[in-house]
């Protein structure tokens, strides 16, 4: 995938201040911890690579920015939490995250109007549709396998 197409899809899914960390090298988790209000008061706690989605109680502007808003809040629950086994957590994880960019990208095909935005919106509705196809597969292979191994 080109740098170019991995920032759009990381200021799509995450936002500017992350996307900026990929264009950078910088370790996105880092910089959100650094921006988060506990971090800056020195607390210590767990960094959110989350911070910065939220609008703090602002409406959104236009419906395409509450069409943004509810793909990324509903992604955002879809994923659920982290189970210890770190391939299960990956794609059970990455199927949700993948659908957002899915919504996402539709938005931008309902709403927008650049036609390199949407040349690239079409390209990630079928890449994401084809990856989650194959975690699902791969999640349907790892349950036959555990139901069979089971006496």
């Amino acid at each position: 995938m080109s740098g170019r197409l991995l920032t759009w899809l990381a200021v799509a899914l995450i936002g500017p201040p992350l996307a900026a960390c990929e264009r950078e090298g910088s370790n996105a988790v880092e910089v959100a911890a650094n921006e988060t209000p506990s971090a800056k008061a020195g607390e210590g706690a767990e960094p959110d690579p989350h911070t910065g989605h939220e609008s703090a109680g602002v409406p959104p502007a236009s419906e395409s920015a509450a069409a943004y808003d509810a793909a990324m809040a509903r992604m955002h629950d879809d994923m659920g939490r982290a189970s210890d086994d770190p391939d299960e957590t990956f794609m059970r994880m990455m199927i949700p995250h993948h659908q957002g960019a899915i919504d996402m990208a539709e938005i931008v095909l309902e709403h927008g109007d650049d036609p390199e935005a949407r040349a690239m919106a079409e390209a990630v509705i079928e890449a994401q549709r084809r990856e989650i196809g194959e975690m699902e597969d791969w999640r349907a292979r790892r349950e036959a396998t555990a139901a069979n191994d089971q006496p």
